[in-house]
């Protein structure tokens, strides 16, 4: 379960504005890369945030909404497909969390990233493994990304109506890997993620 022990102690020396960035989407044929940054209030924690995988849709906007009424900063970055079929995802996740950092209200001093070294961003931080179940900050994070982007799929859905997007959201299901078969890619499908083989 995620707490906030990592944050306390980094506040205890000499960090005042503590990120936690987490990404969703990675392993996504459609769509883009969704970045969550988060710095919260250390006097206004909710024990409830987690990794967003383990949470219900329910839940996850239940507390996507707490987030947004009592962290100190939050912001979204996004890099989409095409933008992915150029490089890589891993520094298209790089790009969006970049975004995310940049766009927060309040500079932070240190940033916790879920498992990605932080030598991309300006300031000091640390890479953990399974981050989103070890920090509230970064599951914090987790969770207004993954609200973010199955958001924006549900709302892409009504054009794509065959690919069943509103109920994968863009992962790579037996039916949705059938339907790119089928179907072919959309515009927002990620050209360079080949389906394996005999999908």
């Amino acid at each position: 379960m995620a707490d906030f022990a990592i944050e306390s102690d980094l506040l205890k020396n000499d960090h005042r504005f503590i990120c936690g960035l987490d990404e969703v989407g990675r392993g996504c044929l459609f769509g883009p890369v969704v970045a969550g940054a988060v710095i919260l209030d250390p006097a206004r924690l909710n024990r409830e945030y987690d990794d967003s995988k383990k949470l219900s849709p329910k839940r996850r906007l239940r507390l996507a909404r707490d987030i947004y009424e009592k962290a100190l900063a939050y912001s979204i970055g996004w890099c989409w497909n095409d933008e992915i079929d150029r490089g890589n995802i891993l520094e298209a996740t790089k790009h969006a969390m970049r975004q995310a950092f940049g766009r927060l209200q309040i500079k932070p001093d240190c940033v916790l990233i879920d498992a990605i070294p932080p030598d991309f961003l300006p300031v000091s931080g640390r890479a953990l493994v399974h981050g989103d179940r070890k920090s509230l900050s970064i599951a914090a994070a987790s969770i207004i990304a993954k609200v973010f982007r199955d958001q924006l799929v549900e709302k892409l859905s009504l054009f794509f109506p065959a690919y069943d997007l509103a109920q994968n959201k863009g992962y790579p299901t037996q039916k949705h890997r059938n339907m790119i078969s089928w179907h072919g890619k959309t515009i927002f499908h990620r050209k360079s993620f080949k389906l394996k083989h005999g999908s």
